[in-house]
């Protein structure tokens, strides 16, 4: 048996922390929006839960909340931050606007158009072309730390996308029924280049509001979903 075949690789894929986002918007791949004091203490203790792993890779999507939530990581093994292109968010068509329920998005008629197939989505970046991308990436990190552990900050939506995929459920979802809390930790072992197993974990659980943890919305109802609108996206996104 050759080497590439027994080696263990972990690559933990992981989302940003809570941004500052005080008029509720999609900010989706837009530039600007950077970490709350929240969240910047969600990374500090994602990097705590990780110090005494093997990361011998950091890499994140290219957007600052991603790049802020990665730097603790970075910093406390001693790694600089490589940037990939493939980590960004989803995209989005109502980027840059409020969009939850009860918010009349759904009313309105020059939205209707995008709404016409939940399954690609028609409102934003096709489920399919997110995992070819989010695949790449992932078997780019699972090369630069062959043996060790990686860690990729990205952003909700691919990174449910991907799992789904990599554990082979359908793509198209409820977003509330998303496990993707923020700072949480997708993590995938790799026997060789192989895939073996998903893992799902929140090491800053405790410092994420009650609404925003991974099923609250569905379990909280319409209320907390208009409360989450820095999360919310168009339905089954």
């Amino acid at each position: 048996m050759k080497k590439q075949d027994t080696d263990i690789t972990v690559v933990h894929l992981m989302r940003h922390g809570e941004v500052h986002n005080p008029d509720g918007v999609l900010y989706g791949r837009a530039p600007g929006y950077h970490l709350s004091e929240l969240g910047r203490r969600m990374a500090d203790r994602v990097a705590d839960h990780l110090e005494g792993r093997d990361i011998s890779y950091v890499v994140s999507s290219p957007l600052e909340r991603a790049q802020e939530t990665a730097a603790p990581v970075a910093k406390s093994h001693g790694l600089d931050i490589a940037t990939d292109e493939r980590l960004i968010e989803a995209g989005n068509v109502f980027e840059g606007k409020t969009f939850g329920v009860g918010d009349g998005a759904l009313r309105k008629p020059g939205n209707w158009r995008y709404f016409t197939n939940p399954f690609r989505p028609s409102w934003g970046e096709p489920y399919v072309e997110i995992v070819v991308r989010m695949m790449a990436a992932l078997d780019a990190a699972r090369d630069a730390a062959r043996g060790h552990e990686a860690l990729c900050v990205s952003h909700q939506l691919p990174i449910w996308t991907v799992r789904s995929f990599a554990e082979k459920r359908r793509l198209w979802h409820d977003p509330r029924s998303r496990e993707c809390t923020l700072a949480s930790l997708t993590s995938f072992t790799y026997e060789g280049d192989r895939i073996v197993s998903v893992s799902y974990s929140e090491p800053a659980r405790d410092l994420v509001p009650a609404h925003l943890l991974a099923g609250a919305q569905r379990r909280l109802g319409r209320g907390a979903v208009r409360g989450a609108a820095s999360n919310a996206q168009p339905p089954h996104a």
